[in-house]
């Protein structure tokens, strides 16, 4: 039996406007959930709402109304219960890599030798043995963003969030990093939730897509389970479902899509 370890039941989150007289609504009523160890993507246009669900996961925001759940648990403390990567890798550039690899342990209150021994273990799957002494700048954009996971990874935590992690990368480098991730994902058995705006990467990527349907006054989520078993090529996105199942979605976020 699955185990659904996300959960958003009835929620509703709004800003005020810029003179306070009104809400500006930006998810209403939203439902879903997510299964122990699926990678879902989300996708939608600018505004619609997919920071914001991240910012909800994460406990930078609360609700207005409904309930967020993790491992089954309703929680309204929920900072540090997820592990989350940004689009930009937010590594401190005066510290090597083995040194921003350790930060989330040392957080958590590990001793500093014993958490570099801890990442020593992990440089070689992670494709950064012979570079923990480095300082970010002379790493390639691909590189960072490893070390970024890593730390992500750290967090503890079964839940991750990645934000368009590789939006900034060259196609060649996105593609590597697309592959990569899914062997870590599988290695790890991790319950992941990516924010992108490329189709092709959330289809070669995900178990489902949650598309983010936004027209006032309603948001609303459909979901698309993806066709493809696994293990999967990025060949496979070329099979005449696939393609169809892409036109499918982009025209959902042309037509139907409130920008």
């Amino acid at each position: 039996m699955s185990k659904q370890v996300l959960q958003f039941k009835d929620v509703t989150f709004h800003y005020p406007s810029e003179d306070n007289t009104s809400l500006d609504s930006i998810l209403e009523g939203i439902d879903f959930s997510v299964e122990d160890g699926e990678f879902v993507s989300i996708i939608g246009a600018s505004g619609s709402g997919k920071s914001t669900i991240f910012r909800l996961v994460t406990g930078l925001e609360q609700p207005v109304n409904g309930d967020i759940l993790l491992n089954g648990k309703k929680m309204t403390d929920r900072l540090g219960k997820v592990g989350y990567m940004p689009q930009q890798d937010l590594l401190m550039p005066w510290r090597t890599v083995m040194d921003n690899a350790v930060l989330p342990l040392e957080i958590k209150g590990m001793k500093r030798e014993e958490a570099k021994s801890h990442v020593r273990k992990l440089l070689d799957d992670f494709g950064l043995k012979g570079v923990e002494n480095a300082l970010p700048s002379e790493l390639s954009g691909g590189m960072k963003q490893r070390v970024s996971f890593l730390r992500t990874i750290l967090s503890g935590s079964n839940i991750l969030l990645l934000d368009e992690p590789f939006s900034a990368l060259d196609a060649i480098t996105r593609l590597t990093m697309q592959e990569w991730l899914l062997d870590q994902w599988k290695k790890w058995k991790k319950t992941i939730l990516f924010i992108t705006h490329d189709v092709d990467e959330a289809l070669f990527l995900s178990d489902r897509i949650f598309v983010i349907i936004k027209q006032k006054p309603n948001t609303s989520i459909q979901e698309v389970k993806i066709p493809l078993d696994r293990p999967r090529s990025v060949r496979d996105l070329s099979q005449m479902d696939m393609v169809e199942l892409k036109e499918q979605l982009i025209e959902k976020l042309r037509s139907r899509v409130e920008v």
